[in-house]
């Protein structure tokens, strides 16, 4: 590792362990379901979109 890789891990790791206190269970559940729905929202589209596109090449 170079210096500067020491240096953004180190930033990195700095940044995480100043955040880690301040999150609640609330919010990591909040978290995990926007996650899915946004997953979900987004593959659903994407299929959409791909079901669009073969009927506009016929």
């Amino acid at each position: 590792m170079t210096a500067n890789n020491h240096t953004l891990m180190g930033t990195a790791g700095g940044t995480f362990l100043s955040i880690v206190p301040n999150i609640n269970s609330d919010d990591i559940a909040k978290t995990i379901i926007l996650a899915t729905v946004g997953a979900i929202v987004s593959f659903t589209i994407s299929l959409l979109l791909k079901s669009l596109q073969k009927k506009h090449k016929k």
